[in-house]
């Protein structure tokens, strides 16, 4: 049986929030910075640059009771309050994932839940972007005492500054940019499965990201009913960067 998971995570899902009830309706705006040109005894043209960053925004509620819709593991409203306004305040990026979620059973927290969307999200969508939250503003409903609240994200990119040096002469100015120093960490090429371990878990530890999995999986000619039956002792070829 599938369904569909909403995740929140912060700090490398160190605190992680499944939503209980699932928002009824996502959007997502993207589009490219291009720019549009007039040319004499041409006409206008127009050119493709590179993609603005994505924006997502969604409404539901964190409800006072447990419904039969809620799904996931039951907290106050003021818990995903008060974790959503800890996460602004600390002006970090956060993660948001929405996937399937293939599972024979509930799961009992919101990392497991995580980790099987990771695994297995093989819904008609998916998405797994780091995200600044740019907006949160939340209600609570007469008498029922639910919290309504509307959100909006907004992608991150990772990046990291370059130091520059500037140096003068009586005869010229000079600007030296000190190239970013190559890692000292070297990626294994491959990795032997232990037990408990799963591609997600050995994507994160190898190559930084568990959401590259899948590069793994390809390589290594893994079929999704293979996922969650991993043998121990089996040695992965891993993407080299």
């Amino acid at each position: 049986m599938e369904e569909y998971g909403f995740f929140l995570t912060y700090n490398n899902q160190s605190e992680v929030i499944r939503l209980p009830v699932n928002p009824e309706s996502l959007e997502l705006k993207s589009g490219v910075n291009g720019k549009s040109y007039s040319i004499v005894d041409f006409g206008d043209i127009n050119t493709i640059q590179f993609s603005k960053l994505r924006e997502i925004s969604f409404s539901s509620f964190f409800p006072a009771q447990s419904y039969p819709f809620v799904v996931g593991e039951l907290r106050e409203p003021l818990y995903y309050i008060n974790m959503i306004k800890k996460w602004m305040e600390s002006r970090n990026p956060i993660r948001f994932v929405f996937s399937g979620i293939t599972s024979p059973a509930a799961t009992n927290s919101a990392e497991d839940d995580l980790l099987d969307a990771g695994l297995t999200g093989t819904g008609t969508f998916a998405i797994n972007m780091a995200a600044s939250i740019e907006s949160f503003d939340w209600s609570i409903t007469a008498g029922s005492q639910d919290v309504d609240y509307s959100i909006s994200l907004k992608e991150y990119v990772f990046y990291e500054p370059r130091k520059v040096s500037i140096s003068t002469s009586s005869t010229e100015a000079k600007t030296t940019v000190t190239q970013k120093r190559a890692s000292d960490k070297n990626t294994p090429k491959s990795y032997t499965l232990k037990s408990g371990d799963s591609l997600w878990s050995v994507a994160k530890k190898t190559l930084g990201d568990g959401s590259r999995y899948k590069e793994i999986q390809k390589m290594n000619n893994i079929a999704d009913s293979e996922l969650k039956k991993l043998p121990v002792g089996k040695v992965l070829k891993l993407p080299s960067n």
